[in-house]
């Protein structure tokens, strides 16, 4: 059988032929058409065809996402799903710093992120980094409670589930290799920096730094450095995958390897990532009996800058290279800098002067290593027997096992060591090591019973219980003195040993955790459909969460959904219309990770503690005072609740011509877990609990068209859109100052920002930025009576009505194919999204003329001859201060639109590669992040927070490609 994968809008998984998952192979009679069934794959692997499902999902197939030159399989279907959000937040190889959202926030404190499940395992976001993206069969996104519900506990923030491809039965060997190789470029700014003439005369203007010594004449022949090419670099990457499929009467296998390099756009920066999966199924001759397993093995390691999992540092202008370009004066000469060492004779101690050369020592290569090696293991094993043509029952058992270690050195004879060494110690430098082993067991039974009575009504039924365990142990070891002589990054060499007599010198320190979790679940759930035209689908689940007191341990989950398919009534069977579904659900899931969790860390082992009061030692030995630290329990946590409503329709017209969902939901958090007032008496004036509540309501839609379907030409055009409004709606009680939460002394801060009911997550609370007074250029701004003001409070602070997290957002695109020419081609936008443009707010400032880079926004700056203007006069430093910390000067607009990917190919069919054993032979080129449109100036508008103030940049991305099937 031929199977045929294509993404419609609609969230439909088509499958040319039988259903995929029905394997054997009808042949069509000659000019005889396939049928084409439509299925969508749902939780726990249900499989049904669309026309029959309750659920709000969406399916992007394999079609839309290979060949894509993405590290993070998650990258290849931004923009692909009404309603998810996904967010760069790091563009280092390898990187994890990805934020998913379904449907907006769902909590203040907690987890936001989906759950993901790949071929039936639950899995952390870490995985996707050490997936082959080719290997995916399927993508659902699950959005409703109909479709969420089922993973109870674990279902607040939405699920994505990835299927990995698979082969086919009575089929013969098949071999493909694709491969490709590309070059990474820094994404542009709009910062227009002041070259050296330009900041030397403004140095002059203003008696500082080098341009107040100089004549006008050296001013004006002063050459400017490209720090772009001192700190950045076009990166080299290639790709690699053979595959392997056959499948005989009662098994079947799918087989994959795939080796990639990626280097990054920072020098030192780089990912290479080694995999093997294979995937079997296989039945019994009677087919009573079926199993698969799949199993897939991943070893990589990546250097990355130290900044990557330290963002106290993404601010600081001499530990993080990726501040360089924007803090490096145009007029200094790189060829100066020689070594740390030299630098450290000539400079001394770190000082703003020396920035440039300071980070480029940093990116010497050996002086800051950062390695990550990992080893992934993800397998599984199902096993089906059918007792009776009704009853059946299935056993699913995976395992997720990784083993990470890292080692991180400060060089002996790096800047940073030599300017960090006490005085009187002959030796400097530290090599740190960190491993990190963590195993999560997934067991799923599962009953199934399904009859159908009479000749119209379906019933099926099935009972699951699931059982999860999660462990994790990590220890580290850190040396401080490493021995130029011997030391060699990673050897264990050159540690300088530890002497009694000197106690504060070269002693090393250990540490290590161990971390257990587990969840326990027991549902049902309960399908019935009345010959085609209408269904009910109804939900029930129990679970158990470690975290929570014995009281409040177990919850209570459950959704109903229904459907009724218009295009089967008889007043519509004569219509054009192949899809008119109606659908509505109704139901409740829990987030029980309700302490927010790193990029990276499996926020399952967060909060274990929160309901014990636990009194501990901290800072003892070596002669350092001990001190007692306290944590007051709060037995009344419990889960957060979020209840969701959804109304959908599902349409196609003319086989396609027009097809698509749309979709209305409403989603309420409850027992938010945030701050609430707590006596003084305990010690402590806050605590938190169960205490707000929040929604967010939107809208969906999707479109596709397929306007030519001929032999030879055919174009198809696609959309996608989602619109969410979120608002806080409950915090909690005894808030000493809810209109002004800067003078709240029970203040509401959270990653998301400052917050206050009735407003929505993420708002900006700012003092409004009128630009220059034309009379004497001192910076003004509106104070709360509605008055000029040159000096603002936090009184003067208001709701800005803006937020990071964007009220629009989605995607567009064509696909188009002519004889063997084709094209694709994806875009994704965001619109009323806001965020900090820090960096702008440095290079604005009048206070960094002579230590920093400024913008020539600055050569336009009030004068007695230049009134009109919001760039404040040079000299109100003030102005420029209360700018940066009170006002909305540097809050900008974050809307984009972005060519999110390009590909343009030619595909040899058999007919040109006649009777060779090559049955297809496809050669393309592509393009990713080439082409923004938007008003920010910074490297990269699609940052998930408030700001990425030096944040690792997303990098444009061009391939040529090649896929060769044997």
């Amino acid at each position: 059988m031929n199977v045929k994968l294509r993404v419609l809008t609609a969230g439909v998984l088509f499958f040319t032929g039988q259903l995929a998952f029905a394997q054997d192979s009808i042949p069509a009679k000659k000019g005889q058409e396939e049928k084409i069934e439509e299925v969508v794959i749902l939780g726990y692997d249900n499989k049904r065809l669309f026309k029959k499902t309750n659920d709000a999902v969406t399916t992007v197939t394999a079609e839309m996402i290979e060949n894509r030159p993405n590290i993070n399989a998650l990258a290849s279907i931004q923009g692909q799903a009404a309603g998810l959000q996904i967010s760069f937040n790091s563009g280092s190889p390898g990187s994890n710093k990805i934020t998913a959202l379904i449907r907006g926030v769902g909590s203040i404190a907690g987890n936001n992120a989906p759950l993901y499940v790949v071929d039936g395992i639950p899995v952390s976001e870490t995985y996707f980094r050490s997936i082959n993206p080719d290997d995916v069969s399927s993508s659902s996104v699950l959005k409703d409670a109909a479709a969420t519900s089922i993973y109870g506990n674990r279902g607040a923030n939405g699920v994505i589930i990835i299927n990995t491809k698979s082969g086919r039965f009575n089929s013969a060997l098949k071999v493909g290799y694709s491969a490709n190789i590309g070059v990474s470029m820094l994404q542009k700014h709009r910062y227009d920096i002041a070259n050296s003439p330009e900041t030397l005369r403004l140095e002059k203007d203003n008696e500082t730094g080098l341009g107040s010594t100089l004549t006008d004449e050296e001013i004006a022949n002063y050459p400017t450095t490209d720090w772009e090419k001192i700190f950045f670099r076009q990166a080299f990457t290639q790709n690699h995958s053979l595959t392997l499929q056959s499948g005989g009467k009662n098994l079947s296998n799918f087989t994959s390897f795939n080796y990639l390099d990626q280097e990054g756009i920072v020098k030192n920066t780089d990912f290479k990532r080694m995999s093997v999966r294979t995937n079997f199924n296989g039945k019994s001759n009677n087919e009573k009996f079926t199993f698969s397993s799949n199993i897939a093995l991943t070893f990589s390691r990546r250097n990355q800058l130290e900044q990557e999992t330290r963002t106290d540092i993404n601010a600081n202008v001499l530990q993080n290279p990726l501040q360089g370009l924007l803090t490096s004066l145009p007029y200094i000469d790189p060829s100066l800098y020689v070594d740390g060492q030299q630098l450290f004779n000539d400079f001394g101690a770190p000082s703003f002067q020396i920035v440039p050369y300071m980070l480029m020592d940093y990116l010497k290569p050996g002086n800051i290593p950062n390695r990550y090696d990992e080893l992934r293991l993800l397998a599984n094993a199902v096993g089906k027997y059918k007792f009776t043509e009704n009853l059946s029952a299935q056993l699913t058992t995976g395992v997720d096992y990784s083993n990470e270690s890292r080692v991180f050195a400060r060089a002996p004879w790096s800047y940073l060591a030599i300017a960090s060494r006490q005085a009187g110690v002959e030796f400097g430098g530290i090599e740190q090591r960190a491993e990190v082993r963590d195993v999560s067991i997934n067991n799923v039974l599962k009953v199934t019973y399904e009859k159908t009575f009479g000749e119209n009504h379906n019933v099926e039924l099935s009972a699951f219980t699931e059982y999860l365990k999660f462990h994790r142990n990590s220890s580290s070891l850190s040396q401080s003195g490493l021995d130029p002589k011997t030391w060699v990054f990673g050897a264990g060499s050159g540690w300088v040993p530890f002497n009694t007599a000197t106690p504060t010198i070269y002693r090393p320190t250990i540490g290590g955790t161990k971390n257990d979790a587990g969840l326990f679940s027991y549902f049902g759930v309960l399908n019935y459909d009345y010959s085609g035209k209408y269904g009910i689908t109804a939900t029930l689940r129990r679970d158990a969460a470690y975290k929570f007191s014995d009281e409040n341990k177990w919850g209570t989950f459950w959704s109903v959904g229904a459907r009724w398919n218009l295009d089967q009534e008889e007043f519509l069977k004569s219509s054009s219309l192949n899809l008119l579904k109606l659908r509505a659900s109704y139901g409740t899931q829990g987030n029980q990770n309700i302490v927010a969790a790193a990029a990276g860390f499996n926020p399952i082992y967060l909060g274990a503690n929160l309901v014990r009061s636990l009194t501990s030692t901290v800072g003892s030995g070596y002669g350092l005072n001990p001190q007692l630290s306290t944590t007051i329990a709060n037995e009344d946590l419990k889960w957060e609740v979020l209840k969701q409503a959804n109304i959908g329709l599902d349409f196609d017209y003319k086989n396609g011509l027009i097809s698509g969902s749309l979709d209305v939901y409403d989603k309420r958090t409850q027992d938010l877990y945030s701050v609430q007032p707590l006596s003084a008496i305990t010690g402590q004036y806050t605590i938190n609990g169960n205490v707000g509540d929040m929604y967010n309501k939107g809208i969906e839609l999707s479109l596709r068209s397929n306007i030519f379907n001929r032999q030879d030409f055919k174009l198809s055009v696609f959309a996608n859109g989602a619109y969410n409004k979120n608002r806080v709606t409950k915090l909690a009680i005894g808030t000493t100052n809810p209109a002004n939460p800067f003078l709240d002394t029970n203040n509401t801060s959270t990653l998301y920002g400052t917050t206050a009911e009735g407003h929505m997550l993420g708002e900006y609370f700012m003092v409004p930025y009128l630009g220059a007074n034309p009379t004497d250029g001192r910076a003004q701004f509106l104070d709360r009576n509605g008055n000029v003001t040159f000096n603002p409070t936090n009184d003067d602070r208001r709701w800005t009505g803006k937020s990071f997290l964007p009220v629009y957002q989605g995607g567009f695109g064509l696909n188009a194919s002519y004889k063997g020419f084709f094209v694709d081609v994806l875009f994704t936008y965001a619109a009323k999204v806001w965020r900090s443009d820090f960096d702008l707010d440095n290079l604005s400032s009048p206070s960094n003329i002579g230590v920093f880079p400024v913008t020539r926004d600055l050569l336009s700056a009030w004068t007695p001859n230049n009134t009109n203007t919001d760039v404040p006069v040079l000299t109100d430093i003030t102005g420029a201060d209360n700018s940066s910390s009170f006002s909305d000067r540097f809050l900008k607009d974050a809307s984009y639109i972005r060519l999110r990917n390009v590909t343009l190919g030619y595909n040899f069919g058999k007919d040109i590669l006649g009777n060779t054993p090559i049955s297809q032979v496809k050669l393309y080129v592509q393009a990713e992040n080439f082409f923004t449109w938007t008003k920010w100036r910074g490297f990269d508008v699609e940052g998930g927070f408030s700001s990425n103030q030096g944040g690792f940049p997303t990098p444009r991305v061009a391939t040529v490609g090649v896929d060769v099937q044997f």
